[in-house]
């Protein structure tokens, strides 16, 4: 038997990475500039313990773009590299010098906000560089090193004259990737990748007018100075403490996010944890009304304050991802390109974390001040309604601060509305009757009726509504919700006291027959003993079935199998009208049938379901009526 170890040979390491490692080439620089804001903070951390005999100073990284010479430089003052460094971080791919610096240092360098996942990171130079130069120096007294490939596996190291502290990485640009030279798309790459790195980065200059003096003559001219053009942030608002900032820092730091996004946020919620794992970041409630096609992946991920994606699922519950914001974690485990979440029992860890920092901070909100929360109610409600759907830990926090708004604009929350209701609101089983309206200017008529009545009557118009308070009813086994139009008020509202019906049961037969000879077969013919005052055609929906078809309609036609659910509704004509009597007592059967087509017209127009050529000949028989 023969045994050995397998030689993995590197002649092909490059195009690999080039093609499957980073698919996304412009990462280069957001790994390069990582790499030198690496070595700085690694650079500050051993001056802090006393391991590095040098001044910190004010370091910086420049990235600058030479057109002529096709060459893009980064270069930073961090602690270099001596030609044994070189060797071990650059020529052994996929060592991580970071990784290294961390666990030799875990219980100091833990803050330090090194990144340190990823010892390929250097190599992604190669996706748009045809040969990558190295110039390093150390901060320990040795010489500088310089370090020469061409993509191959062979490369050259020698010295080098440079004689400040620091790297610099010079790309000698491929000609399949020279729009990198291009100044406008580099500021872009900075901008997207590097917008908030802890050191400041530089890239050209800008020019300043200096202010003019109190004594300046008249003719004075404003001096000029040219100044480092520093495209970063590097102290962002959410590495800072809740108690250093403002609400106008808060709004200031959304502006710098969405420079484009002109109305304010309602409020923002700010994460920091530092156990079972590190967060931090700050969320914000854009306004977002009732609309279920809200753009989502408006929330940035970073890892140490560099951009990773703004692709959260995963991270942040399903149900936040409306929302906007930052969030930074060095935990979130990444693959080696980072452009992708790996499983982890860590992330989930995370996002209940969210789930119920967000259930929390609502909740004081609330508690703080009601009057302004109310106020907010309608911008902010889709998010948290469809918070209670999809995440119990929220559903189970929501009984505390999501509200249920009336017609009139009163705002209970459940238990308030329990309470308020437990009177007048019970069904003939002792149910509690919660009655509700969809569309407060279609459903007038109904709730003018339950109002008439002395019913309290919600307003929940969210496309989602229909599965929330299914799963409402599902927890609460003593409540039910009725929609006004439903055919399950009647188990509620009163009828007027002693109604007796006009028509005897042999005139009503009669009557219910007259009436299905001229109504479609969607609807069923209910005979009721009214007040005379009420509208003598009314049309009513089964509960049951028109809730589940708009749960089918809404994501629940695959949970339910009612995808194609048939239209069904009630007629219920009232027999103590005037209408019943005239269209019974009829014996021209073409005027009998005129009534009952233009009663049940009306009664259709009601409830908007007139539409197209139906209403076209109601139209013009009105016209005719009245002519």
């Amino acid at each position: 038997m023969t045994t050995g170890k397998i030689n993995v040979s590197v002649e092909n390491i490059f195009p690999l990475i080039k093609k499957f490692l980073y698919s996304d080439h412009e990462i280069f620089l957001r790994e390069l500039v990582s790499n030198g804001t690496d070595a700085t903070l690694k650079l500050k951390h051993l001056i802090s313990i006393g391991e590095a005999k040098v001044e910190y100073g004010n370091p910086i990284i420049e990235v600058k773009v030479d057109k002529e010479g096709k060459k893009i430089h980064i270069i930073d003052q961090g602690l270099g590299m001596t030609a044994d460094e070189v060797e071990k971080y650059i020529n052994q791919v996929a060592f991580s010098g970071a990784e290294e610096f961390l666990d030799k240092y875990k219980d100091s360098a833990k803050d330090s906000g090194i990144i340190g996942h990823f010892g390929l990171g250097f190599y992604s130079a190669f996706m748009v560089a045809e040969k990558v130069e190295i110039i390093t120096k150390s901060y320990k007294d040795e010489p500088a090193a310089h370090w020469t490939c061409d993509g191959s596996p062979e490369f050259t190291l020698e010295p080098a004259d440079k004689t400040s502290r620091g790297t610099e990485i010079i790309l000698h640009i491929a000609e399949d990737s020279l729009e990198f030279l291009d100044d406008s798309k580099i500021a872009g790459l900075l901008n997207k990748y590097n917008k908030f790195m802890p050191i400041p980065i530089k890239f050209g200059t800008r020019t300043e007018t200096l202010p003019k003096p109190e004594d300046a003559p008249e003719d004075y001219v404003n001096e000029t100075v040219e100044t480092d053009n520093i495209i970063n942030n590097p102290n962002p608002a959410w590495t800072k403490q809740p108690s250093e900032l403002s609400d106008e820092d808060y709004k200031n730091f959304y502006r710098e996010l969405y420079p484009m996004q002109f109305e304010e946020p309602l409020f923002n919620i700010h994460l920091n944890v530092d156990y079972p794992f590190n967060l931090t970041g700050i969320l914000y409630f854009p306004k977002l009304g009732t609309d279920m096609q809200i753009q989502k992946d408006k929330i940035q991920l970073y890892q140490n304050q560099v951009y990773v994606t703004d692709n959260v699922e995963g991270i942040v519950p399903e149900f936040l991802t409306m929302l906007k914001g930052v969030i930074d974690s060095p935990d979130i485990p990444l693959n080696v390109s980072r452009s992708g979440l790996q499983a982890d029992g860590a992330v989930k860890k995370i996002s209940n974390y969210i789930t119920r920092k967000v259930a929390d901070k609502l909740k004081a909100l609330f508690n703080e001040n009601r009057a302004d929360f109310e106020a907010k109610w309608n911008d902010i409600k889709i998010v948290l309604e469809y918070g209670m759907l999809s995440e119990e830990k929220f559903y189970e926090k929501a009984g505390a601060f999501v509200l249920y708004p009336t017609v009139d604009d009163t705002y209970f929350t459940l238990d308030e509305l329990k309470e308020k209701l437990k009177e007048n609101q019970t069904d003939k089983d002792g149910k509690l009757v919660i009655l509700y309206a969809g569309n407060k200017d279609a459903q007038h008529s109904y709730i003018q009726a339950a109002k008439d009545k002395g019913y309290e009557v919600l307003l929940l118009d969210s496309p989602i509504i229909s599965h929330l308070i299914q799963k409402i009813e599902n927890d609460n086994k003593d409540l039910t919700f009725v929609r006004v139009d439903s055919d399950h008020i009647d188990n509620l509202i009163k009828k007027e006291e002693n109604a007796i019906s006009k028509l005897s049961e042999e005139e009503k037969a009669t009557l219910k027959t007259s009436l299905e000879a001229y109504i479609p077969k969607a609807y069923s013919v209910q005979l009721e003993a009214m007040d005379s005052q009420a509208a003598p055609f009314i049309i009513t929906q089964p509960e049951f079935m028109r809730r589940m078809k708009e749960m089918s309609q809404t994501g629940g036609g695959g949970m339910f199998g009612m995808g194609n659910m048939p239209e069904m509704y009630n007629l219920v004509v009232n027999t103590n009208s005037d209408l019943a009597s005239s269209i019974l007592n009829t014996e021209d059967k073409t005027h009998q049938e005129h009534l009952v087509k233009q009663a049940l017209d009306l009664a259709k127009l009601s409830q908007n379901l007139l539409k197209g050529e139906a209403l076209t000949a109601f139209v013009k028989r009105s016209f005719e009526m009245i002519k």
